[in-house]
C-alpha cells in the first residue's frame, strides 16, 4: 500500500468519524430528551459506525507494513479482519435493535402507555438522513477509487445508518401525528429497521469469511488468468492453477508447461513474461508463483 493511498482512506475514514461523532451526540441527546426509543436505537447505530471507524483506522495501518519474515505474503488480510469486523459488529447492532424493538412492542401490547416523541427527535431524524447518505456516497466514491474493502464496506455502514434514519424518522413521525395509540410505531420501526441492519452485516461479512477461508476466484477470473498465461508464446498449457485474496490483492500459482529442450534463462523469461502480464492486469501487488515443466511427449501410435 502506497503512503498516499493509505492517507487518502485515513482522510476519508476521519471525515466520516467527525459526522458520526456529531451524530452521537445529536442523537442520544434527542432521543432521550425527545422521548424516542426508535432514535436512541438509532444514536446506538451510529456509536457502532463510529467504533468501527477506529477499527478501519487501526487495520488499514497494520495491512499497509511491508513484507516482513512472518508474514512473507504481506498483511494484507489485516484489512479483510477489519472488514469482517465491521460486518460482524452490524448484525451485532442489528439484533441488538431488533430484540430492544420486540420488548417495547410487546410492553404496548400489555398495556404500557409508550411516550410521544417530540419535534426534537424528528429533526434529528431528518438531519441524520441527509449527513449519512451524503458521507455514504463520498466514501464509497474514494472506496472504489482507493480499491479498498474496508472503506467500502464502511460506507456501506454509513448508508445502513442514512436507512435506520429513515425507518426512525417514519416511526417518530406516526407516534407524533396519528394519535396515542400509534405510539408503537416508534418501536416497530426499529425493528423494520433491524432487519436491513443485520442483512448489510451479513452482506459485509460473506465475503470476507470467503478469503480467510481460502476461497478460490471466480470462475470467469480463473479463466482470464488462465488466459493470459498461455496467451505467452512458449508457454504451451498449463496445470494446478490455484488463485485466492489476499486482502485488496490476489495471489496466483501454477505449473507451466514448456519446451523441454530450451535453456533455463529461455524458460525463466518465459515465465517473467507472464509474470508481468498478469501484475499488469492485477496490480503490481499481485503474488505471482509459476512452477516450470517440460512439456509432455506424446508417442505417436
Amino acid at each position: 500500500m502506497t503512503d498516499s493511498r493509505e492517507k487518502e482512506i485515513y482522510k476519508v475514514t476521519l471525515i466520516g468519524s467527525a459526522v458520526n461523532a456529531l451524530l452521537i451526540v445529536a442523537k442520544f441527546v434527542a432521543g432521550i430528551a425527545g422521548r424516542s426509543s426508535a432514535m436512541i436505537a438509532d444514536a446506538i447505530h451510529s456509536l457502532s459506525d463510529f467504533a468501527t471507524d477506529i477499527v478501519v483506522l487501526v487495520f488499514v495501518r497494520l495491512a499497509g507494513r511491508p513484507k516482513d519474515s512472518n508474514h512473507t505474503y504481506g498483511h494484507g488480510k489485516f484489512e479483510t479482519l477489519a472488514t469482517l469486523i465491521i460486518g460482524v459488529a452490524l448484525a451485532a447492532v442489528g439484533t441488538g435493535v431488533l430484540v430492544n424493538g420486540i420488548n417495547l412492542v410487546i410492553d404496548s401490547v400489555n398495556g404500557r402507555e409508550l411516550p410521544r416523541p417530540t419535534m426534537l427527535a424528528l429533526a434529528v431524524a431528518v438531519l441524520s438522513i441527509l449527513l449519512k447518505e451524503g458521507i455514504y456516497r463520498y466514501t464509497v466514491s474514494k472506496g472504489k477509487q482507493l480499491e479498498s474493502q474496508s472503506v467500502v464496506a464502511n460506507a456501506w455502514h454509513h448508508r445502513s445508518d442514512a436507512v435506520s434514519s429513515i425507518g426512525t424518522l417514519v416511526g417518530i413521525s406516526g407516534a407524533m401525528f396519528l394519535g396515542d395509540k400509534w405510539r408503537i410505531l416508534d418501536p416497530l420501526a426499529a425493528i423494520v429497521v433491524s432487519f436491513f441492519i443485520i442483512k448489510v452485516g451479513w452482506d459485509i461479512s460473506r465475503p470476507c469469511i470467503d478469503e480467510l477461508l481460502e476461497k478460490s476466484l471466480p470462475k470467469e477470473t480463473i479463466g482470464e488468468i488462465a488466459r493470459i498465461i498461455t496467451s505467452v508464446d512458449g508457454i504451451c498449457e498449463l496445470h494446478n492453477l490455484r488463485t485466492r485474496r489476499i486482502g485488496n490483492n490476489i495471489a496466483i500459482e501454477a505449473h507451466v508447461r514448456m519446451d523441454g529442450n530450451m535453456s533455463l534463462r529461455e524458460a525463466h523469461a518465459l515465465a517473467s513474461e507472464a509474470e508481468d502480464r498478469l501484475k499488469t492486469r492485477f496490480g503490481p501487488a499481485t503474488h505471482v508463483g509459476l512452477h516450470m515443466e517440460p512439456r509432455k511427449r506424446h508417442n505417436k501410435s
